[in-house]
């Protein structure tokens, strides 16, 4: 006794609540007992070679303790799980030709899904082959539960990306088909037409894809039941009405042309097939004509029974044949035998006007080429030497047929897990949107994708209720939320974190905007301050003042400008010297100053005890006049706790009671320190380093700069500003006078809008 409930009744069930627990007395009713026996003894029979001893009683075991949980239930349709996993079992052990791993893991994914039975005891009794394609489900239905948008081509490459193992696709396209023949009489409309479309726009395409043409036509003719219901019927009635005149029509047409094949000494077999009624609907949408308009509603097939090295020479000897009695139309012939189809289909067809003047499609192949066309993959394993491929997804199917020539599933979970689209990730937005962008696209990227705008003001994302940043790369299956600041605005950096053309381009665009708008700015204020200096602005002296300063493009001069690399006022004053010169004023002379008149500056920091109106520095036991430094590993400033060092010069060096060479120096050299403290105060300035890190945002540098600047007796010497990640580092040194001071600017300079930490170095 087996259980299966693959992912449409899962997903069915958790969106309704229809289903009834089922214990183990009530999980069949007679008619579904006896279906589920003769399904099973077919399926032993088939898979014999491949179920080992103690798998039934196993699964047994486990089916068991499941309905005594009350861990089984019917799907949304009211199906007995049971009955529909047993049929699929079959469909894929018979139709598609997978084992024991395959045929196992759809007969476990119900007590799995149930809770009844782990992955881990999966692996445990069934082996590793099993685990790996209920791991495959488990993805799918992940897939599911964050997307609905599943008729398009991004949601059928993500759909294979998130099956670790090909055959977990190929047995969703069986499980599809068993659902679907069994909910006809469903009062669950709405469910059925959403798994209907789901079959049409989904599962059909992808068994087209590969070579499944039998269970890709009965999906399409399921789906156009339960989603056209009255052309469905139509077109079925009119089928069975025309039945016995297409017969005869078809004998008519075979048998003047059997009698030449056989002359020819050819051995085959024919047949005639009418068109699916899917295939019949879309020509009757296309060429808006009703059935009877339908010109090729049947085909003739040539059987050939050829050995390998003669079939297309007999291929093309019985389209001769065919050619010479009927007419045929150019048009509609295709050659699939030269170049077979990238999912491995061979095949001649042509169409000729046979008796009555009736349009007849004619297709040729031989035993081995029709097996394929009928049965898909299963079929490749049995015949070698197939030479199929193109790029991209046709490549990797090509690649699955190899690997079931040998008929190996080991090799096939080796072979493709994960293997499609490797250069592409598909992602979904909160709302389950799916976009595809290159492997290796960032948060950035996808943030561009969605819009320009977005992507501007991304600060980072959230991706499984993580926060991220801008740089992180993505993986298939992220659901992405862009979190964005209206404070936020593209940085240079930014190129480098992109990896999309489309990303890189706004990215630059955007930079562009605003190096234009900031340098009109800086233009803007040039032009302001020339007219408070009185200076007319000419624009032939403005050029050779630009040339003299190394500019040749206006855009640069304007842009440096306002990065702050030239100096305002320094501008101004060339342009006023450059104005003089060429309207032929002399210059003003400034004479040389006398070397006798020049007075050597002191450099901040060093200071003599008994200077007049100088800080008094105490030195031990009231020392004063001493010669002393202030140390540069720490800048000690007014107020601060400081201890004196003689130096080997004879010198004294003053450090801070923290500085961060005091223990060593205490330890080293504890007999050259000295006591020191202040004991008074005058107007000398002492510098002092800060570290400032905050937002990269537009305007934080000025407002530190404009905070200092209002600041009495507080100078700005030097600003050095590094930014990475949406952060900059900003190392400040300033000249002040005291500790009070320094503290009072520390406060306030932590303050500004967008600062995260101020530090003293």
């Amino acid at each position: 006794m087996f259980v299966l409930l693959l992912e449409t009744s899962y997903f069915c069930a958790r969106k309704t609540n229809v289903c009834d627990v089922m214990t183990l007395s009530d999980i069949f009713t007679d008619d579904e007992r006896r279906r589920t026996f003769d399904i099973l003894h077919e399926l032993f029979v088939m898979a014999a070679d491949v179920i080992k001893e103690g798998d039934e009683a196993k699964l047994t075991h486990y089916i068991e303790r499941a309905a005594e949980r009350a861990l089984l239930r019917r799907d949304c349709f009211g199906l007995n799980p049971i009955v529909t996993d047993a049929e699929t079992a079959l469909l894929v052990c018979g139709e598609i030709g997978l084992s024991r791993g395959s045929v196992l893991g759809v007969l476990l994914n119900a007590l799995v899904e149930s809770g009844s039975i782990t992955i881990d005891e999966v692996r445990r009794d069934f082996g590793e082959d099993t685990a790996v394609i209920l791991h495959g489900l488990m993805r799918i239905r992940e897939v599911y539960a964050k997307s609905a948008t599943v008729g398009s081509e991004n949601f059928r490459s993500l759909l294979v990306t998130f099956a670790e193992d090909m055959r977990v696709i190929l047995i969703m396209i069986a499980n599809r088909i068993c659902v679907m023949r069994q909910i006809r009489d469903t009062d669950k409309v709405e469910e059925r037409r959403k798994m209907a479309m789901e079959a049409a726009y989904l599962y059909a395409p992808l068994a087209h894809k590969l070579g499944l043409y039998k269970l890709k036509s009965e999906l399409e003719d399921l789906s156009l039941k339960y989603l056209e219901h009255d052309a469905y019927y139509h077109i079925k009635d009119m089928l069975s009405e025309t039945k016995r005149s297409r017969d005869a029509y078809i004998e008519r047409f075979i048998k003047p042309l059997d009698e030449k094949l056989k002359a020819a000494g050819l051995h085959y077999h024919m047949k005639g097939r009418t068109k699916s009624i899917h295939s019949i609907w879309q020509k009757m949408q296309k060429q808006q004509v009703d059935v009877d308009g339908v010109f090729d509603l049947f085909a003739i097939r040539i059987i050939l029974q050829s050995p390998p090295e003669r079939e297309k020479m007999e291929c093309w000897q019985v389209f001769s044949i065919v050619t010479d009695m009927y007419q045929s139309n150019p048009k509609r012939m295709r050659d699939w035998l030269s170049v077979p189809k990238s999912n491995g289909y061979e095949s001649l067809h042509i169409t000729v006007l046979g008796p009555e003047q009736k349009w007849v499609e004619v297709q040729i192949r031989t035993e081995r080429m029709d097996d394929i066309a009928e049965h898909g993959l299963a079929a490749h394993w049995r015949y070698k030497g197939i030479k199929t491929g193109q790029s991209g997804v046709e490549e990797w199917l090509a690649g699955v047929r190899s690997a079931l020539e040998t008929n190996d599933d080991a090799m096939l979970m080796d072979q493709f897990r994960l293997d499609l689209k490797e250069d592409e990730v598909f992602v979904f937005t909160p709302k389950g949107d799916i976009f595809k962008l290159p492997l290796g696209a960032t948060v950035l990227d996808f943030a561009y994708h969605i819009h320009s705008n977005v992507g501007n003001r991304c600060v980072g994302a959230r991706i499984g209720g993580k926060n991220v940043t801008i740089r992180q790369k993505l993986q298939s299956g992220d659901q992405i939320e862009i979190l964005t600041s209206s404070n936020q605005t593209p940085k240079r950096d930014w190129l480098g974190i992109v990896t999309t053309t489309r990303a890189r381009a706004k990215v630059r665009q955007c930079l562009k905007e605003m190096e234009a708008g900031q340098a009109q700015l800086a233009k803007e204020e040039l032009e302001r301050k020339m007219k408070n200096r009185k200076l007319d602005f000419e624009e032939s002296v403005m050029m050779h003042t630009m040339t003299k300063l190394g500019y040749r493009i206006v855009t640069e001069f304007y842009a440096a400008l306002s990065d702050g690399k030239l100096d305002m006022n320094a501008v101004l004053e060339a342009y006023a010297q450059q104005q003089r010169f060429d309207h032929g004023e002399a210059e003003k002379t400034i004479p040389a100053q006398s070397a006798d008149a020049y007075v050597m500056q002191e450099k901040p920091g060093t200071q003599k005890g008994n200077a007049e109106g100088a800080d008094v520095l105490v030195i031990e036991e009231n020392l004063k006049g001493l010669d002393f430094q202030m140390a540069r590993c720490c800048h000690p400033v007014y107020g601060d706790e400081v201890f004196g060092f003689v130096t080997s010069g004879g010198g004294i060096k003053i450090h801070r009671e923290d500085c961060p060479n005091a223990p060593q120096l205490r330890q080293r050299f504890g007999y050259r320190i000295v006591k020191a403290k202040w004991a008074g105060k005058r107007g000398s300035q002492y510098p002092i380093t800060l570290r400032v890190v905050g937002n990269d945002d537009i305007g934080i540098v000025n407002n530190i700069t404009n905070i200092i600047s209002k600041e009495e007796k507080i100078l700005l010497r030097s600003i050095s500003i590094d930014t990475s990640d949406g952060l900059f580092y900003g190392t400040l040194t300033v000249m002040l006078d005291d500790l009070g001071r320094l503290q009072q600017l520390i406060k306030k300079l932590g303050n500004v809008r967008g600062v995260k930490n101020v530090s003293r170095s």
